[in-house]
């Protein structure tokens, strides 16, 4: 049985709504989700996310995911920011369809707000790993298969 959810999905860049509904966007979190669960998930377009990027990281670009985590326990309280431009240029340069790409990113966002990172090879190879298992139980392939990173 999956842990319990409470999401909060928020588009503040509409463009990919129909790909991303409810119901997918839980299901992709819940595969990954280790204790229940707060998240919100917000889809936005690039100025906000660089806005963000460089507030939070002091990067000065847009990325694709930010994972801004609160507690890892006795429940899982993050939000999710996802930017719906740099998703649609990495899907496609890597010729993946969207879904495919935003599902990762949903996995991998949620993995972070678990304490999961991969800054080091070790924590790499382990946290790579774990979302690889997740995308094949969704029935997505191995995302790491293709030689870009998140």
């Amino acid at each position: 049985m999956k842990p319990e959810l409470q999401l909060s999905l928020q588009f503040a860049d509409a463009r990919h709504r129909e790909q991303l509904p409810r119901h997918k966007v839980a299901r992709y979190i819940r595969a990954a989700l280790e204790l229940p669960g707060e998240i919100t998930v917000r889809i936005v377009d690039a100025e906000e996310g660089q806005a963000l990027n460089r507030e939070f990281r002091g990067k000065d670009y847009a990325t694709n995911v930010l994972t801004f985590d609160y507690a890892h326990e006795p429940v899982v309280a993050a939000d999710l920011v996802i930017c719906a431009d740099v998703v649609e240029r990495e899907a496609a340069e890597m010729g993946m369809p969207l879904l495919d790409h935003y599902a990762h990113l949903l996995v991998h966002g949620t993995l972070h707000a678990q304490g999961y990172d991969h800054e080091e090879d070790d924590e790499a190879e382990c946290m790579e790993a774990r979302e690889t298992e997740i995308m094949l139980g969704l029935g997505f392939a191995d995302p790491y298969l293709n030689p870009r990173r998140v």
